[in-house]
């Protein structure tokens, strides 16, 4: 039991010396290529269990030739062992390699495209996170292409917006200051509606960037979605009178719901306008609300002929005003704008799809808890 005991110190004495000397290698080539790496431990696996064994033979006073013997075996083993090493690190470090290389060509603005063959699982596992993680950066440089490109829509829109009206004011002014003017009173009617035009636009750019700034303060209240139509249709009213344009509340549901009132009567209220707007004379709005679940969808139907299929992704976008097709209302394009940028602050959606003769734009908020069901809204 004391040869035994003995001869296993002896063994860990030899390979715990490879070891450390081993460690000291990888620590002085950790800035080397992985090959490097692979065959100082290969090296060291080797040469651990060969000074084991020979510090073991030396202890039992082998013969000459038993030594020899035992020697050559452990050396040829080291041969195979090393060189075995050496072919599989030229694998590991080549697929590394072409791995290197796509990543290269993906931090440079390109698409990550992973390298074939076979790999470890671990060179698999980060092939598959360059690849998603390039599918979601070509998703935000589209994203942020389609955003620049609508900032500066709205930076021409809002130019060409505020140009008019400024020149306008301008002329009215002069006028008025050489005494030109034929009526006075008009031109001071006329510069108050200007100035009224232009105190909303600047109103709904600084509402745009409290919600991109995600400033925008809420103060959600437990409410009826009954109330909050019925006071956005009493709004819109005198519009809807003015362009020729019904407004109908049918079936409106009395649902609670948690949102901020004041803010959620805008959106309501930007949407009637969008909708009145582009409805021509004799035509007819409709607003409706349902239960959906655990949510209430509110809609509002217009008469506007349907929007392109192409366009729908860009209903919601600052800036969008429509196509050519299409009648261009007196806004900035900020309305659907805020309607969205508000809904998705309450954890909501909006959406708008095209249905026969218009389209209708959709806003789904989450529904508070109903003590009790109240019938839906007639009229």
């Amino acid at each position: 039991m004391r040869d035994t005991l003995l001869i296993a110190l002896l063994a860990f004495l030899g390979a715990a010396a490879a070891g450390l000397l081993g460690a000291l290698a990888l620590r002085l080539l950790r800035h080397r290529s992985v090959m490097v790496s692979l065959t100082v431990v290969a090296a060291v696996s080797v040469t651990a269990m060969l000074a084991g064994t020979l510090a073991v033979a030396q202890a039992m006073f082998l013969s000459a030739h038993d030594l020899t013997v035992v020697t050559t075996v452990c050396a040829m083993a080291a041969v195979v062992s090393l060189a075995t090493a050496l072919l599989l690190g030229r694998w590991v470090v080549a697929r590394s390699a072409a791995l290197t290389r796509a990543a290269r060509s993906f931090g440079e603005g390109g698409v990550f495209a992973a390298p074939g063959g076979g790999a470890t699982a671990e060179l698999d596992a980060l092939s598959r996170e360059l690849a998603a993680t390039s599918a979601r950066l070509a998703e935000s440089r589209e994203r942020e292409r389609a955003l620049d490109a609508s900032r500066r829509e709205l930076v021409a829109w809002i130019s060409h917006d505020l140009r008019t009206p400024l020149a306008g004011l301008r002329a009215m002014s002069e006028a008025l200051e050489d005494g030109v003017a034929e009526d006075p009173a008009r031109y001071h009617r006329q510069i108050r509606t200007e100035v009224d035009r232009l105190n909303t636009m600047v109103g709904d750019l600084f509402e745009l960037s409290r919600i991109h700034a995600g400033s925008l303060p809420l103060r959600p209240s437990r409410m009826s979605v009954y109330d909050l139509v019925d006071e956005a249709l009493a709004g819109a009213g005198p519009l809807a009178r003015e362009h020729g344009v019904r407004l109908v509340g049918d079936g409106v549901a009395a649902v609670p719901v948690e949102v901020d009132g004041k803010e959620m009567t805008r959106v309501l209220g930007n949407l009637l306008v969008n909708a009145i707007r582009r409805t021509p004379a004799d035509g007819t709005v409709a607003v409706a609300a349902r239960r959906e679940a655990d949510s209430v969808v509110v809609s509002v139907t217009d008469g506007c002929g349907g929007i392109p299929e192409e366009d729908l992704p860009r209903v919601f976008e600052t800036g969008w005003r429509g196509s050519a097709a299409r009648t261009r209302p007196g806004g900035a394009g900020l309305g659907l704008a805020i309607v969205r940028g508000i809904v998705e602050a309450h954890a909501g959606r909006a959406s708008v799809h095209n249905v026969p003769g218009g389209c209708r734009f959709e806003v789904t908020l989450p529904a508070a808890v109903s003590v009790g069901a109240v019938p839906p809204r007639e009229g």
